[in-house]
């Protein structure tokens, strides 16, 4: 949770850790005071730099940063993270299908180039 006091060193310290810890989804959202027995909050964070801090989970390598005012810890987590796997995987086929058909269009003209000019020295003898 965000809007606590935290400096901007802190929490990128904080998610450098949990990356090299090994956690592949972080949920970075806005502090919100339940009851008048609970903390303060100390700031309201903007959407804007809730934006720039799931850039930055990004960078870093997370599999799926959620980051926004209302996100919460629980907060479909779960189907984003296998949304997001899903999404990556599914790019990642589409593009190695093309490259190998493109390698085989490569291969099939470079065939028929060699039968073509195997012919036109057969055609010459």
């Amino acid at each position: 949770m965000l809007g606590v006091g935290e400096s901007d060193e802190e929490v990128l310290q904080t998610m450098k850790d949990l990356r090299s810890a090994g956690v592949d989804i972080v949920t970075l959202g806005q502090y919100m005071r339940p009851t008048k027995r609970h903390m303060k909050v100390h700031e309201y964070v903007t959407p804007e730099k809730f934006k720039h801090w799931e850039q930055v989970g990004n960078e870093l390598g997370f599999l799926y940063t959620a980051s926004g005012p209302l996100v919460r810890s629980s907060y479909k987590a779960g189907e984003f993270f296998i949304s997001e796997i899903l999404r990556k995987r599914s790019a990642a086929a589409a593009a190695n299908a093309a490259k190998k058909e493109n390698q085989n269009l490569r291969d099939i003209a470079a065939t028929i180039a060699t039968e073509e000019r195997k012919k036109a020295i057969e055609d010459k003898i």
